[in-house]
């Protein structure tokens, strides 16, 4: 072969190697891309099981929270198709429905979301987060028929269980904060406290059977391998659970004498999509007789 055509030869293999290094390239992001998506954009319902002495026939309940809804987010026919699926026996929604200063029209995503599940014959009990509490919004959202449990009780019949429910609004937790000053738990009930902020402290002095949580996100980002989140937003600490020597209360169940504690990871990516293996969900709690 002639050295021209050794060359055209040597261009081609250059050509071929740089065009192989890109698609290659391409295939890393997309694989990224792939990643992200799924742990930010697909909902997954988390089954979690408890027993009570309390019960005596099985109770199902599902947890909605922090949707942070936008127009491109997880949709809230998404999340009504999950809890038609879960076919639980009541729902309760646990703030953070929107962002604060959402769009009027974001905002009704959410009053649909919770008139939706009224209309498929799903008792609502509803508390407000630190974000979604616009007046207006609060009103609507009693009208579809959901219960704002904002610093109220109720005592009910499900399924044949006898259950009291108490819920509160707080954002922040003063140092006087307890709760036996305004609420007293039935010891011939099966006592639920809804708040969007956990305070494991108060919520165990309180002493609820269970007691529903959210607003940490599950921390966001949880390291492989059960080692826990990657930062502790309470206490800002870079892997809290590797080096730290105070439980983090980020998502999952916690014990306290009498009780649990249940903090549930939610749907929204607020205030940015980072979230890694810790993927949306909305919690189904089963609790059975003991």
């Amino acid at each position: 072969m002639d050295d021209k055509g050794e060359f055209h030869s040597y261009r081609k293999k250059r050509v071929s190697n740089a065009k192989l290094r890109f698609r290659r390239f391409c295939a890393v992001i997309l694989i990224l891309f792939l990643v992200w998506w799924f742990n930010n954009y697909t909902l997954k319902i988390n089954h979690v099981e408890l027993v009570s002495g309390k019960i005596t026939n099985p109770l199902r309940i599902a947890v909605i929270s922090d949707c942070h809804f936008t127009k491109h987010g997880i949709s809230a026919k998404k999340i009504l198709n999950k809890v038609e699926k879960s076919k639980p026996d009541i729902v309760f929604m646990l703030g953070d429905m929107y962002t604060r200063n959402s769009s009027w029209d974001i905002i009704e995503i959410a009053i649909e979301l919770t008139q939706s599940i009224i209309d498929d014959g799903y008792p609502v009990y509803f508390v407000t987060g630190d974000h979604d509490t616009d007046e207006e919004y609060i009103k609507a959202i009693a009208e579809t028929g959901a219960n704002v449990m904002n610093y109220n009780s109720e005592k009910i019949s499900v399924n044949g269980n006898n259950i009291q429910i108490f819920g509160i609004d707080n954002v922040y937790y003063s140092p006087t904060f307890d709760l036996k000053t305004v609420f007293t738990p039935d010891e011939n009930y099966y006592n639920i406290l809804l708040a969007h902020i956990p305070n494991y402290e108060k919520f165990s002095d309180f002493g609820a059977d269970l007691t529903v949580c959210a607003d940490t996100h599950g921390g966001m980002v949880q390291l492989p391998f059960g080692l826990g989140c990657l930062i502790d937003s309470s206490t800002m600490e870079w892997f809290p659970e590797i080096f730290g020597n105070n439980t983090v209360y980020d998502k999952g169940l916690f014990d306290y004498p009498n009780g649990t504690m249940f903090i549930t990871s939610g749907i929204g990516v607020s205030p940015v999509p980072v979230r890694f293996n810790n993927r949306p969900e909305i919690a189904v709690i089963d609790i059975e007789p003991e």
